[in-house]
C-alpha cells in the first residue's frame, strides 16, 4: 500500500510516495530483490536507524527522520552491495532512488508530513 506524502522546508513543498515497511519481514526485506524504485516512491522502513546494501541491485538515497518526521540525515548515492550508514537518534529512515533526495528537495530539518 503507498500513502501520499510531502516533503516541507523553507522552499516550499514536494509531494511523494511512501511503501510502509513496519513489520519483521517487510524491514527485513527492505529493497532486496528489486530491480529499481520508481521515480517519486519510496520506502519508509520503521522503526529504523542503520542499514546495509547486501543484495541490493541498485544505488539509493537513505533519508533519516527522528520521531516528528524531522529530516536528521541524508546519505545520497548509497552504493549496491557495498553501502553501510547509521544515524543516532534516528527513528525512520526513507529509501529512495539515488538522486530522488536532492530532485525532491530534502534538506536537513525539513518535515515529512503523511
Amino acid at each position: 500500500m503507498l500513502k501520499n506524502c510531502k516533503i516541507k522546508n523553507s522552499d516550499g513543498e514536494n509531494f511523494f510516495q511512501l511503501e510502509i515497511a513496519d513489520t519483521f519481514l517487510k524491514r527485513f526485506l527492505g529493497l532486496m530483490g528489486r530491480k529499481k524504485i520508481p521515480r517519486g516512491r519510496g520506502l519508509l522502513i520503521l522503526p529504523c536507524n542503520s542499514i546495509h546494501m547486501l543484495f541490493m541491485r541498485f544505488s539509493i538515497d537513505a533519508v533519516y527522520i527522528d520521531k516528528n518526521f524531522v529530516v536528521k540525515k541524508i546519505v545520497r548515492r548509497l552504493p549496491a552491495w557495498i553501502g553501510l550508514s547509521i544515524c543516532s537518534g534516528a527513528n525512520a529512515v526513507i529509501e529512495l532512488a539515488a538522486g530522488e533526495a536532492d530532485r525532491l528537495n530534502f534538506k536537513l530539518g525539513s518535515k515529512v508530513i503523511f
